[in-house]
């Protein structure tokens, strides 16, 4: 079952949302800027019979072609960049449970400085062998959040190194909000933007970008009902922890931060709960339709528009006498081939 729409306005959060200042639009242009040599301007797909089966058309920015195969290149790209030499020089080190590991395993190679990468030991194996590969040097931890930011404190003060927080950073919630300013300028006038979510990072990005550029758009999230601290976020007001989760989506078990909630609570249309089988079905069919490999979390995004109740409230918010138009996010394509969730 999905969750019914979520009104933003209508809750409070645990601090004024006054006191974070997101990312303005001339931090994101400025970031595509500073990633454009360096990344890839990704395809975005489109599948007639995907279409007929959701009642709209629906474009996928295809992220999961993005080089390390995921979005987070952008803002782990545009965040070490950022840096002046001093800062760089000392090393980087963050958080992750793959992708984002190796975003900034890759970008800090691409700096010529080290990167130390805390991940859980529970991450999925191809992900650590992408982390090494990019010459990432791994700590594990116990698949907990509090044990993630115990371990990343101790390195950090281990090394020296410079944090780069996986979403709770302006510079990388300006990067991760080029892939939706790319997809609204190649396709044009969209009702809706659907993305996954997990601490926030990209789904902020996606928000900033598509409201700024179309400010009537619709902005949904999606997010595992195995691993809904968003959706419980929104709906109380408070900022809702997640110690741990069990969903297939391994990258979307973060939480959100103080930052990442109060842009989504300001300015989010909703956020739709999907199962576990769902996620496993709308990612087979992306695989046979659109003939591209993605991961679970991608796959999330396509989830809730297989079920009708879901375009109806998007349609019934825009009022429209046509098939809405709505963009998805494909978050990134990176899966162990060995062990695939079909039966």
């Amino acid at each position: 079952m999905i969750p019914a729409r979520i009104q933003p306005k209508r809750v409070m959060s645990t601090k004024p949302s006054s006191i974070v200042q997101a990312p303005t639009w001339e931090a994101i242009q400025a970031a595509q800027q500073r990633i454009a040599p360096r990344i890839h301007r990704t395809p975005v797909l489109t599948s007639a019979t995907i279409d007929a089966l959701c009642g709209a058309e629906i474009f996928f920015k295809c992220e999961n072609l993005q080089k390390t195969g995921s979005f987070k290149i952008r803002g782990a790209t545009n965040a070490i960049f950022s840096l002046s030499d001093k800062e760089a020089a000392r090393g980087i080190v963050t958080p992750s449970s793959g992708n984002h590991g190796a975003a900034v395993a890759c970008a800090a190679a691409w700096r010529g400085v080290p990167a130390w990468i805390v991940m859980p030991k529970n991450a999925p194996s191809m992900k650590c062998r992408a982390v090494e590969a990019y010459g990432g040097k791994i700590t594990f931890c116990e698949p907990r959040m509090s044990a993630r930011n115990e371990t990343t404190a101790r390195i950090q003060a281990e090394t020296g190194a410079v944090l780069i927080h996986p979403y709770d950073d302006d510079r990388i919630i300006a990067g991760q909000a080029t892939a939706a300013k790319e997809l609204l300028e190649e396709v044009g006038a969209l009702d809706a933007v659907l993305s996954p979510v997990s601490g926030g990072g990209l789904l902020s990005g996606t928000v900033l970008s598509s409201k700024h550029l179309q400010p009537a758009i619709q902005v949904f999230g999606c997010e595992p009902a195995n691993a809904d601290d968003a959706y419980r976020s929104l709906q109380s007001g408070t900022l809702q922890s997640q110690d741990s989760s069990d969903t297939i989506a391994d990258g979307l078990r973060a939480s959100l931060a103080e930052r990442t909630f109060a842009i989504l609570r300001a300015q989010l249309s909703g956020i739709f709960l999907v199962t576990e089988e769902e996620i496993i079905n709308a990612m087979a069919l992306i695989w046979e339709r659109l003939k591209v490999i993605t991961e679970p979390s991608s796959a999330v995004a396509l989830a809730p528009l297989l079920k009708s109740e879901t375009l109806r409230s998007i349609a019934a918010n825009s009022a429209l006498a046509r098939k809405p138009r709505i963009g998805i996010i494909l978050s990134g394509g990176n899966v162990d081939l060995r062990a695939l969730p079909f039966r």
